[in-house]
């Protein structure tokens, strides 16, 4: 009997706050506001440059800003072809770049996007660096961190409402977040919604950093190289598909991407790449 009110009471959720992603079309459970989640992120994400040694100057901000830009231009354009630019008006965008041997990147909900020195040791170039930023925005344009936190809401802390977790769990519910925006590592229950996720973000990134003028053909190589980048997988990859997998798949969707470059090109003016 409970079991029949249960699954009724999560269908009538799913159909109440259910995302679309544009780009894809899959269909999502996020419970928690926007707006809630964004300005928890943003309150967070402070505390972290804060905390961190955060890159005011210099050539990798520059190179990490320019990219940043160039790709926020060409998601504008798709959104705007797509008449679902109402949906970019909750990302207050922002790209800092923290002096950190680790190989990892991340973009909280509502847009705020971090890269470490780290993973730009095997970027190694301005392509490459395109298709880790244009992943990890990917995760924030399918709202990610909002359903794995609504997963996690349930599953880690046993709660439904985020303002219950926020005033009897403030501590795990930030951690939450953290991990949800995958600042952190995934594990348990949470993985396989991870991995679905990570593979989401390579599809959608590869259209991004394509419109916005990188070349696609970079992605599967800088995937082999954070394959083969230690003895132990690093952090970024700790819930991501396999390397050879991941490149094989983005291989075949370079031409999509290419055509979809070519049907919603980027203006000139809104460039602001060094030829």
């Amino acid at each position: 009997m409970w079991k029949k009110i249960s699954f009724s009471l999560l269908a009538l959720l799913f159909v109440f706050a259910c995302h679309k992603n544009t780009m894809t079309g899959r269909k999502s459970l996020n419970i928690i506001p926007s707006g809630t989640i964004n300005q928890l992120s943003r309150d967070e994400y402070r505390s972290f440059i804060q905390q961190s040694r955060t890159l005011t100057s210099g050539p990798e901000v520059e190179m990490v800003r320019r990219i940043g830009r160039d790709l926020v231009a060409a998601t504008e354009v798709y959104y705007r072809a797509k008449k679902r630019s109402a949906e970019l008006k909750e990302f207050s965008w922002e790209f800092n770049v923290v002096d950190d041997p680790t190989v990892n990147a991340f973009c909280m909900p509502g847009g705020k996007v971090v890269v470490y020195t780290g993973i730009m040791k095997v970027t190694q170039n301005e392509d490459a660096l395109a298709v880790v930023m244009g992943h990890e925005i990917a995760h924030a344009l399918a709202h990610h961190g909002n359903e794995r936190m609504s997963q996690g809401l349930v599953a880690q802390l046993g709660l439904t409402s985020l303002d219950i977790a926020l005033s009897q769990k403030p501590a795990a519910t930030r951690q939450l977040l953290m991990s949800a925006a995958g600042v952190g590592t995934q594990v348990g229950v949470m993985l396989p919604f991870s991995r679905k996720h990570e593979s989401e973000a390579d599809e959608m990134g590869l259209y991004l950093m394509t419109m916005a003028g990188y070349n696609p053909d970079e992605a599967a190589p800088f995937w082999r190289r954070m394959g083969g980048s230690g003895s132990r997988p690093p952090e970024f990859l700790s819930t991501h598909p396999d390397p050879d997998n991941r490149s094989q798949k983005l291989r075949s969707l370079v031409p999509k991407a290419r055509n979809l470059a070519r049907q919603y090109p980027v203006p000139a003016s809104s460039k602001h790449r060094s030829k």
